[in-house]
């Protein structure tokens, strides 16, 4: 692992950069994330100026270990617990032993998948028949007749077999390999190294990254393989830098590092708690695309559409009536600054496309660090009422399962 100096900053915070601590590649890789949306480079007097958008993880350069901690709603001791919850994961018990001061939020992703692999090895791993073709110098499984006569012609001292053999080596072990290999790349605390290391030699050779993607994304569990469930959740957000598919947005990255979007992750969150709020009151949700969309037409170019995060169907005050709420998650500073005007207009839409004409109302959920908080903004003009939006900030001090229970008393 090449000596790297280490830069830390915490999200939407901003650093100078020499420029000889920046190569030709390494600004190619930053401006490749800019376009993503984790960070914006421009050139100054000293070298460039890096600043981080809503973004925290780690990034490998040539010549610098980027750290970008969580600074501006989920402290750092809290991340794992709301990631966890936002996958619908178990949280590692090695886990608690870590915060992200100063190993970072990459070391907490590692130890995750550490934790969940040792539990897998404890327990034995998974076992599969795998066809194998071989020579060998006595008959196992169903001699190769074609490879015998064309190989061997005839020879006997050594026998081409194919055999059905019970083994390790099978896929969902494998990407387990590779997302160990890429962990351990990732981690600077010299035991948590040692430890994945020690434990890479127990599973089969490491298939190639895009392999075990694309083995991930085909796996189907079952009564078999149920248990990798958890593993495969951190090896799939290791492997795919930060991103996990139809959860999170899968930023990628141009460079080795795992990053992770805290806007995406709010969403998750959001609709996660949201979801099982509503369910002991009959809630459930529904989907907000396709012809259940709001669609703008007539306008130049394509048909555009308006989508909130989340739309749960609701029992309405008949009994035989259900009613829609549309929830919408914002990553802002709504504990410290009133809404913005462009919020208010989204929400607006929504609750006129979706909630009763009676009743129009809609939610916006932030993340706050000093206590639940409510708000209510009553929108009117000259003929009447236009709609009522709830403003909840969650505090992410606490753990999920409270701040559920919070919204379930107090939306529903």
């Amino acid at each position: 692992m090449p000596d790297r100096t280490e830069v830390r900053l915490g999200e939407y915070e901003s650093v100078e950069l020499g420029s000889e601590q920046l190569t030709s590649r390494d600004v190619d890789c930053l401006h490749a994330l800019r376009a993503r949306g984790c960070f914006s480079l421009h050139p100054d007097r000293a070298g460039w100026r890096l600043k981080a958008d809503a973004t925290v993880g780690v990034v490998l350069l040539d010549r610098v270990r980027l750290v970008v901690e969580p600074k501006f709603a989920i402290p750092g001791k809290q991340l794992m617990a709301w990631l966890a919850y936002a996958l619908g994961a178990p949280i590692p018990t090695t886990v608690r032993r870590w915060t992200t001061a100063p190993d970072g939020y990459a070391d907490l992703v590692a130890a995750a998948l550490l934790d969940e692999c040792q539990k897998l090895l404890r327990e034995g791993l998974r076992r599969d028949y795998v066809r194998r073709q071989s020579l060998e110098p006595v008959l196992r499984g169903r001699l190769d007749g074609a490879a015998q006569a064309t190989r061997r012609y005839g020879q006997l001292d050594q026998l081409h077999v194919r055999t059905f053999d019970r083994e390790t080596d099978v896929w969902d072990n494998r990407v387990l390999g590779t997302a160990l290999k890429a962990a351990f790349a990732l981690t600077t605390h010299s035991q948590l190294a040692r430890d994945l290391h020690a434990i890479m030699g127990a599973f089969p050779h490491a298939a190639p990254p895009f392999a075990a993607l694309r083995a991930l994304d085909r796996v189907q569990y079952t009564r078999l393989n149920a248990h990798y469930r958890p593993a495969h959740t951190w090896a799939r957000l290791l492997l795919r830098g930060g991103g996990v598919t139809d959860l999170l947005t899968d930023q990628g990255s141009a460079a080795g590092g795992l990053l992770l979007a805290m806007p995406a992750l709010w969403e998750a969150v959001v609709r996660r708690m949201t979801t099982e709020a509503a369910a002991p009151h009959g809630g459930h949700r529904v989907p907000s695309n396709g012809g259940a969309g709001i669609t703008v037409r007539g306008d130049l170019g394509s048909a555009s559409t308006f989508r909130p995060d989340l739309l749960l169907s609701l029992p309405g005050p008949d009994a035989s009536r259900r009613v829609l709420l549309p929830i919408d998650a914002k990553y802002k500073r709504y504990d410290r600054y009133g809404v913005s005007a462009a919020d208010i207009h989204q929400l607006l839409t929504y609750s006129a496309g979706y909630a009763p004409s009676d009743a129009p109302k809609a939610v916006i959920v932030h993340p706050r660090s000093d206590g639940h908080g409510r708000r209510t903004l009553e929108v009117g003009g000259p003929q009447g009422a236009l709609g009522v939006i709830h403003v909840l900030g969650i505090d992410t001090h606490a753990h999920p399962q409270q701040a559920t229970e919070w919204v379930r008393t107090t939306l529903l």
